[in-house]
């Protein structure tokens, strides 16, 4: 499944749900999802990050937590 930033224009309750399913169809169902997205609640969900800039990129690496995507984002901005 392909979600281009699926939490982009909902509030914070309908995010989650929306994350939730997310994360279930994978957990629950062995999907893959592969989610773009600038928000660091919704990528620390990932069982992987991979971060572009100028279209390389540069980090690819484990979940993270909320704090650390933010670190990430702030790095490559």
């Amino acid at each position: 499944m392909f979600a281009d930033e699926p939490t982009g224009n909902l509030d914070s309750s309908a995010s989650g749900e929306v994350l939730d399913l997310l994360r279930g169809a994978v957990d629950d169902f062995g999907q893959t999802v592969v989610m773009v997205t600038h928000d660091a609640s919704a990528a620390s969900i990932a069982d992987r990050i991979l971060v572009l800039s100028d279209g390389q990129i540069v980090h690819d690496g484990d979940a993270a937590s909320v704090d650390e995507v933010h670190e990430l984002l702030k790095a490559v901005a």
